[in-house]
């Protein structure tokens, strides 16, 4: 059986960067993407140039911050639902949800996550976060007990382990590295999630994220804070996972670099 490919990519301004999302579309045809950070509000979403490229798509966009959308191979992703359930009041763009057909498979339910950043900590920012993690793991619970196949991607905002980032000591107070953000992490992967990257491999430095600051890119100053959990109804059809870690060397590229899995 052929290997479906699932990609978390923050485009980090769809606008700016379609010319780089549209070649790499080309050049690696993955069969379902979720993107996020999108910053374009719903009527701006470059929907034409997608379908052009092959790919169907649902997106819930946000004027100047936010955004997220899921892309599907040559069909139509079905969606579930476009708010992290919860809070009524919260009216973010960072939660789309959908059943997508995919190669080979019976479907799969995706999850595409832009979970807030939360900084400064201490702050109403960081209790946000804190607050929204609480909703995707009240959430999350059915996924990850569903006979289903589920994929939760997306940028998390959650650096989970030292290994995760460089020089660790610097993040201790920053929101992506907070005890109480991993630990709510942890909580969530415990209902049964696998970290495709790390399961796949465990040892390595692997990096989705470089600030465009201090030459981060160049000397490999990363953070890993992209990621597709697995429930367990997926999680024994992995087969690999990594970063295409040179499309952020490409020219007006995004801060983060696509991350995927394959899945048989």
């Amino acid at each position: 059986m052929t290997a479906m490919r699932i990609v978390t990519y923050n485009i980090n301004g769809i606008g700016a960067r379609l010319p780089n999302l549209l070649r790499w579309l080309a050049e690696c045809s993955p069969e379902i993407v979720c993107l996020q950070e999108l910053k374009a509000p719903q009527d701006k979403f470059p929907e034409e140039a997608i379908r052009n490229a092959g790919y169907g798509v649902i997106w819930h966009g946000q004027k100047s911050w936010n955004g997220v959308a899921i892309l599907a191979k040559g069909s139509e992703p079905k969606e579930i639902r476009r708010v992290l359930p919860g809070d009524p009041d919260d009216i973010h763009s960072r939660y789309i949800e959908a059943h997508v057909n995919g190669l080979g498979h019976s479907g799969l339910v995706v999850g595409c996550i832009y979970l807030p950043n939360g900084n400064p900590y201490p702050g109403a920012k960081f209790d946000y976060k804190l607050r929204w993690l609480d909703r995707l793991i009240t959430h999350a619970a059915a996924l990850a007990a569903s006979n289903e196949p589920v994929v939760l991607a997306g940028d998390y905002n959650v650096i989970p382990t030292e290994r995760d980032v460089y020089k660790p000591e610097r993040w201790v107070n920053d929101a992506l590295f907070r005890v109480e953000v991993r630990e709510a992490f942890t909580r969530l992967t415990q209902q049964g999630w696998t970290d495709a990257i790390r399961v796949r491999h465990p040892d390595e430095i692997i990096y989705t994220f470089w600030d465009f600051f201090r030459d981060a890119y160049a000397r490999n100053a990363g953070l890993r804070i992209d990621h597709l959990l697995l429930n367990a109804a997926v999680a024994g059809r992995l087969v690999d996972a990594g970063v295409y870690r040179d499309v952020r060397g490409w020219e007006k590229p995004s801060d983060h670099a696509p991350t995927w899995v394959d899945l048989r």
